[in-house]
């Protein structure tokens, strides 16, 4: 038990912030209809930390190698914001789609030319949960209290554009800003997180604890409460799985959390068979 301990601690403890932050989060993004949100800017972050890679020479956990994933983030964040208030011709998930496949496209294209870059491309899809460190915890707990700060201090209009964007124009507020600033707090979470999780990892735990508690109830605590539950359970679930079959962390938690859908949903299903049959 010490040894399990020891050696998923860590990650145990790292798989636990990221329940919280991006199981919050993908509250908003499904109510904002951009599920793949997160994926394009994780791929597009990947971008960066490569560019710094070949560039500066430095490994993708260094502080270059941040700073060039979070500047790509943030520029592609206000790219959002303003598609979704002035392109009227697709939508913005459309827009999202497409600036994915240039990002995955280009990631591709620089791993060819950069050394050990398929050994980047692994880290960045699978990452390495295993290897945290005390500083990583600490250092993610700050950047996460930042954001969840942020989220806490402009509820009001965040929420308000998440329910309702055309009520929110109607009201004035200035949503290429907030949209800017949700993206941004989006794209600094999901920059950090997919450095040690990885884009499966860091996916799965923003849309599919959401989509679980979307299934049970609209209430939004309640949707909170399940949310960090459904993670919750899949984070231990997962760890247990890679440690006892050698598999890797974040695609194990992702199984897990895709199990935990595909179960939910199914009884969700034959719930209202079963209503509808005693009508």
């Amino acid at each position: 038990m010490l040894q399990i301990v020891q050696i998923l601690g860590l990650a145990f403890l790292s798989c636990l912030l990221m329940s919280i932050v991006l199981g919050y989060i993908g509250i908003h993004v499904l109510k904002r209809e951009v599920i793949f949100v997160d994926i394009a800017l994780a791929q597009i972050a990947a971008v960066g930390s490569i560019a710094a890679h070949i560039v500066f020479e430095v490994h993708g956990d260094s502080l270059i190698a941040y700073a060039c994933s979070t500047g790509a983030v943030l520029v592609m964040s206000f790219f959002y914001a303003l598609a979704r208030r002035k392109v009227t011709q697709i939508s913005l998930e459309a827009i999202i789609g497409v600036s994915y496949a240039i990002a995955a496209a280009a990631a591709l294209f620089l791993v060819g030319i950069a050394a050990g870059g398929h050994i980047h491309l692994q880290h960045i899809l699978a990452g390495n949960l295993l290897w945290m460190r005390w500083t990583d915890i600490a250092w993610s707990l700050l950047v996460f209290s930042l954001v969840g700060l942020c989220f806490f201090l402009f509820r009001k209009s965040l929420n308000t554009i998440s329910h309702n964007y055309q009520g929110a124009l109607a009201k004035g507020l200035n949503v290429i800003w907030w949209d800017f600033l949700f993206y941004a707090l989006l794209g600094i979470v999901v920059t950090l997180t997919t450095q040690y999780a990885g884009v499966v990892a860091v996916f799965a735990y923003l849309i599919i604890p959401a989509t679980i508690s979307f299934i049970f109830t609209e209430h939004p605590v309640r949707q909170l409460i399940i949310t960090w539950t459904a993670a919750i359970t899949a984070s231990l679930g997962g760890l247990l799985f890679a440690y006892y079959l050698d598999f890797s962390v974040g695609p194990a938690v992702a199984l897990l959390l895709g199990a935990e859908l595909i179960i939910v949903a199914s009884l969700s299903k034959f719930r209202r068979t079963c209503k509808q049959h005693n009508n």
